[in-house]
């Protein structure tokens, strides 16, 4: 027997009812998904229509048998229309990447993308180097920021040129008091963040910070900025002078220029 025959040729049932999902009414639609009779293949074809209502989605995530097959549960949580509280219940059971395809699903509901997000972070720990790289190179921005926090001296420079990494999140990991000091001299070389004001306003903020890369930073600080830093507990009493005769400096500098 020839490969060709050994091939599965669809059956004209499996044809037709193909053509009845994608050509049912609203009332046929309703039809199939209520019939004892469903099966696995023939939900899928019903969930891939994104058209399908968010009723007729709930009836197929009543079917417990259904749910067995992790395609269906995939489906529903991807799909559009699923009812909220039915992807938030079937969302523990993706598998990572599935998690991470629905954070950059555009459309999807900003709680389910927070909650899919907040998954992928607690699994974290537990994953390989090879599978945190993929994440840190195209995962979504709090990933990537979580990813950045960790610290992996191999993930580092993947993670920085991530596109979906905003400035909030390299914000929120400097923000950290025990940071590791490698994700500072990162930040601080990096050709894009070592150039965002808020990021070296960070950055000098940070303990673990080198003091060459401070100086270097300061003269770009508006005054404003460097009164917060010398409130008592931002920055070492012995810097916090230094910043104090820098505010100084400037201002008589600044009256200086007007008198003349």
């Amino acid at each position: 027997m020839t490969e060709e025959n050994n091939r599965k040729v669809p059956k004209s049932s499996d044809l037709d009812f193909s053509e009845r999902v994608r050509n049912g009414s609203p009332d046929a639609l309703r039809e199939i998904a209520q019939s004892p009779s469903l099966d696995e293949g023939q939900a899928a074809l019903l969930l891939a229509r994104k058209d399908l209502p968010g009723e007729l989605i709930e009836e197929i995530a009543q079917r417990k048998p259904l749910l067995k097959a992790y395609a269906i549960k995939k489906a529903l949580v991807l799909h559009p229309h699923t009812p909220r509280l039915v992807s938030l219940r079937l969302l523990r059971d993706l598998y990572l990447m599935d998690l991470v395809q629905l954070t950059l699903t555009p459309g999807a509901l900003a709680e389910l993308k927070r909650n899919a997000e907040e998954q992928v972070i607690a699994r974290l720990p537990q994953l390989p180097l090879g599978q945190k790289i993929t994440l840190a190179r195209r995962g979504p921005g709090r990933v990537a920021g979580a990813l950045l926090a960790e610290g992996h001296e191999q993930i580092l420079k993947v993670v920085l040129d991530n596109t979906n990494l905003s400035e909030a999140h390299v914000l929120k990991a400097l923000a950290r008091p025990k940071l590791i000091p490698r994700v500072i001299e990162a930040i601080s070389r990096h050709q894009k963040w070592s150039h965002s004001y808020n990021v070296r306003l960070a950055l000098v903020r940070q303990p673990a910070t080198t003091l060459s890369t401070v100086l270097s930073y300061l003269p770009e600080l508006t005054v404003s900025d460097l009164r917060e830093l010398t409130a008592p507990g931002i920055v070492p009493e012995n810097f916090r002078r230094y910043l104090q005769a820098e505010i100084q400096r400037r201002i008589k500098k600044n009256e200086k220029f007007h008198t003349e």
